[in-house]
């Protein structure tokens, strides 16, 4: 369950018409975003350009192996194949995955939870992803995210709070101590980069995501769903961050929560906001294509520095039968 809801909350909100369109639906410190990419693009040239000159001497199919390495080279942190519409709709990925489950006697931070990882080793070290429940929840509320984010190419941990009635400042905590579990204690430790983490959570542990952004910056995604905090202004969040929002939302009402909430976040950050039509606070609690396909993107173009998911994120999807609207600023730049 969500937060009861304040005075102000139980009084219904009026939403804005939206048209339906006729269209079809730490280890070594990683370098700042943009200097990596400026780096990666100009290693990208001199390979591509390599490329060249060795297809003048062998003919067009080493354009084809010399363009493939130079992307590798480019960005090592992509994995996966390719993706498509299909693929990030798909409720299992192309990872087959494997779970560990964490009791709470042997952590100290948080409740314990369940670890969800790629199960071979192929391909090397993940990105990780803690997402924390919402209040009076358990882990169960949002164990759906595990295997379908992590089959995607993640490590996936849900947690549970050390109460069912900790606030979003402590659910940030919580988080960022999984995270550091993670990381630092936990049997899969050696599968993760640990410089390439995220958070997630729902209701309190949305605002809780919005808090461990806020103190830990070296985060690379945040994503926090139907989130509910007393704080709606987040100028000092320096990590990409995706607000999902419900226009059914009456626990935790868009107007006061999830569009302040967007709309504090610095203007320079790359950031989105997606408001889920015909949900209401619980929805995230559930299997959601359009969650899932949004937040796989967001968690690979941001965590993994994949561009090819750039493509589900920019230019920005419209309203359809799932999405009442959706806002940010394109093209990415991190």
């Amino acid at each position: 369950m969500g937060p009861s809801p304040s005075p102000r909350g139980r009084i219904p909100v009026q939403q804005p018409n939206r048209a339906l369109p006729a269209g079809p639906e730490p280890s070594p410190r990683r370098p700042h975003r943009l200097t990596g990419r400026l780096v990666r693009a100009g290693l990208a040239v001199l390979l591509a350009a390599g490329g060249l000159v060795a297809a003048q001497a062998t003919g067009a199919g080493a354009v084809t192996t010399r363009t493939v390495s130079a992307q590798a080279a480019a960005n090592p942190y992509e994995r996966g194949p390719a993706p498509t519409v299909a693929s990030i709709e798909a409720t299992t990925g192309p990872y087959a995955v494997s779970t560990s489950s964490v009791s709470a006697l042997s952590v100290s931070g948080f409740g314990g939870g369940t670890i969800y990882y790629p199960t071979s080793t192929a391909d090397g070290t993940f990105g990780a992803v803690a997402v924390s429940p919402g209040y009076t929840a358990y882990q169960s509320s949002i164990a759906w995210l595990g295997p379908r984010l992590a089959s995607q190419g993640f490590v996936v941990f849900t947690i549970d709070t050390l109460t069912t009635l900790d606030q979003p400042d402590s659910r940030g905590r919580q988080l960022l101590a999984a995270l550091d579990y993670l990381t630092q204690t936990s049997s899969v430790r050696s599968r993760i980069d640990s410089s390439r983490l995220g958070v997630m959570g729902h209701s309190m542990g949305g605002g809780g995501t919005l808090e461990a952004a806020k103190s830990r910056p070296s985060l690379q995604a945040a994503i926090p769903l139907t989130a509910w905090n007393l704080d709606t202004t987040w100028p000092e969040i320096k990590t990409p961050t995706l607000i999902v929002g419900a226009d059914g939302d009456t626990i935790a009402p868009v107007a006061t929560h999830s569009e302040p909430f967007y709309a504090s976040l610095p203007s320079t950050l790359d950031k989105a906001y997606l408001e889920l039509r015909g949900a209401t606070h619980f929805t995230p609690n559930s299997s959601n294509t359009t969650i899932a396909k949004y937040s796989i993107s967001w968690l690979k173009r941001f965590i993994d520095n994949d561009t090819r998911y750039e493509q589900f994120l920019c230019p920005l999807p419209q309203a359809s039968l799932t999405i009442a609207e959706y806002r940010g600023n394109c093209p990415h730049t991190s």
